[in-house]
C-alpha cells in the first residue's frame, strides 16, 4: 500500500489505504469507529450479521501496527460498539485485543458508542487528545486544528472507467480533517451531506480508499447521494478495479 502525504495545519501526515492517519513526527497512528463488536452486538437484538467483522478489524489493526510500528496509536472514539463489547468478546480475541493495546502507548478518545472502555484492555481513556496544537475527538465541531470522527464519511465519484463509484474516504481542507470508520461493519455518510460539509467553510477535499493507493478528489467534483439518509454497510474488503 502507498500511503498519501498531506499537510495539516502545517504539519506533514500519512493517510494509509486502510482508513488510519499517520503522524510521523510524534510517531503515532489514529484510527476511528472501529466497532468492535457490532455483529455481536446486533445478534444479541436478534439481527443477522455477517460474522466476519471482528476478525477483520483486529486484522486490519494488527497489520497498521507492524506496517507503521507506531509508539502511540489513538483511537478517536467508538472503538468498542457499546457497552457488552468487550464482555462479549470470547477469552482468545479479547486477549489478542489486550495484547495489540499493551504493545504500545494506547490511547482510547471516547465516542458516543463506548463512554466506558474497560480497564483489563489497558490502554488510557480520555475525551480528547491535544499534542502540537491539534485536537484529536471522536465528534467534530469543525474547529480548526481539528482531527476527528464518527460521521463515517463516505464519498462518490464519477471515473472514466465506469459507474459512479463509492469509497470510504478521509476528508479535509487543510485546517481539519475527518476519519473514516476503520471497523468492517460500519455505514457511511455521504461527504456533501451538510452534517460533514457543513464543517468546511470552503471547498474541501475527500480522499478516497483505494485497494493500494488514495484517491484526492475536490469536492466539487462529486456526486451526490441518491438519498443523503441511506447508510450503506461496506466490508472494507472490496475495491472497484477503477479505484485500485
Amino acid at each position: 500500500m502507498k500511503p498519501h502525504p498531506i499537510r495539516l495545519c502545517g504539519q506533514e501526515f500519512l493517510l494509509d489505504p486502510a482508513g488510519a492517519l499517520v503522524w510521523p513526527k510524534r510517531s503515532a497512528l489514529v484510527v476511528a469507529d472501529l466497532h468492535l463488536g457490532k455483529a455481536d452486538a446486533l445478534a444479541r437484538r436478534g439481527l443477522l450479521a455477517p460474522p466476519y467483522e471482528l476478525e477483520e478489524t483486529l486484522a486490519r489493526l494488527e497489520a497498521l501496527v507492524v506496517r507503521y510500528r507506531p509508539e502511540i496509536v489513538v483511537s478517536l472514539g467508538d472503538g468498542l460498539h457499546d457497552a457488552g463489547a468487550a464482555q462479549a468478546l470470547e477469552s482468545q480475541r479479547f486477549d489478542r485485543l489486550g495484547a495489540l493495546v499493551r504493545r504500545q502507548r494506547w490511547l482510547w478518545v471516547t465516542g458516543n458508542h463506548d463512554p466506558v472502555v474497560p480497564i483489563a484492555l489497558g490502554g488510557a481513556v480520555l475525551p480528547r487528545f491535544v499534542c502540537d496544537g491539534l485536537t484529536f475527538v471522536h465528534v467534530p465541531s469543525g474547529a480548526a486544528a481539528e482531527v476527528a470522527g464518527h460521521l463515517h464519511p463516505v464519498a462518490r465519484v464519477a471515473t472514466p472507467a465506469g459507474p459512479v463509484q463509492r469509497r470510504r474516504c478521509f476528508v479535509g481542507d487543510g485546517e481539519r480533517l475527518l476519519l473514516p470508520a476503520l471497523g468492517t461493519f460500519a455505514g457511511g455518510l455521504d461527504v456533501l451531506d451538510p452534517a460533514i460539509a457543513g464543517l468546511f467553510p470552503g471547498a474541501f477535499t475527500a480522499y478516497l480508499l483505494g485497494a493500494r493507493r488514495i484517491f484526492a478528489v475536490s469536492s466539487r467534483r462529486l456526486v451526490r447521494e441518491p438519498d443523503p439518509r441511506r447508510h450503506r454497510l461496506q466490508a472494507g474488503r472490496s475495491s472497484p478495479r477503477s479505484l485500485a
